[in-house]
């Protein structure tokens, strides 16, 4: 269990899934740039947030409610919480992240959102089988499954980001495509630093083979 000073962003764990030098960046470094993606991004949460909570029949929807993990060690907002009126009269909460692009192949948004499910579990002491992301781009949602590899990977992405910036350390680039997308590509200069070290390599091997 962690104390309530040693909680971080749960946001966090979407950046350390995608890129930990991201992750590093933004959460160490509290370096921050914004482009057309990540304008686009914030004004859909603010927009989203802004709407206010409502009532939709047997759906109440919550929006921008606060969390807390202190098993996982977090702390944050998520978009909207539905709450569905099940046979019994209860209510079982439904987390729905918005997100202003489309699907990523990889897992970042989906452990985000379960995170943010495993927080309201924590708090609200529930079972939440599921979710959904929201994507502007497709305009559709995508449901979420929180299976228990999917709980297991979000579970070692808390404990990694956690070691990550307890640490203080930025990990050096490693260029890919997705650096193309990254509105951090001028700071972190992957290409710049990657052939840098490439050109220190071979410098130090030509040194040794005529040393």
């Amino acid at each position: 269990m962690y104390n309530e000073d040693d909680l971080i962003q749960l946001s966090s764990l979407q950046h350390y899934a995608f890129c930990p030098r991201q992750c590093a960046l933004i959460h160490i470094e509290q370096v921050w740039s914004e482009n057309l993606f990540t304008a686009e991004g914030r004004i859909m949460h603010e927009h989203v947030h802004e709407v206010g909570d409502e009532s939709r029949g047997d759906v109440r929807i919550e929006r921008g409610g606060a969390l807390r993990s202190l098993s996982l060690g977090l702390i944050g907002k998520a978009d909207v919480i539905e709450y569905h009126r099940q046979t019994d009269g209860s209510w079982k909460a439904f987390p729905v992240e918005y997100k202003r692009g489309k699907p990523k192949p990889d897992h970042c948004d989906k452990i985000q959102l379960c995170a943010q499910a495993m927080c309201l579990e924590e708090m609200l002491n529930v079972q939440i089988p599921a979710g959904a992301l929201f994507y502007g781009k497709t305009r559709r949602r995508l449901d979420v499954d929180f299976d228990e590899a999917l709980r297991r990977e979000t579970q070692d992405a808390a404990q990694r980001t956690h070691e990550l910036i307890e640490a203080g350390q930025t990990p050096k680039p490693v260029y890919d495509k997705r650096c193309e997308s990254c509105s951090l590509m001028a700071e972190c200069m992957p290409k710049t630093i990657q052939k840098k070290r490439s050109v220190e390599s071979y410098l130090k091997r030509m040194l040794e083979e005529t040393g």
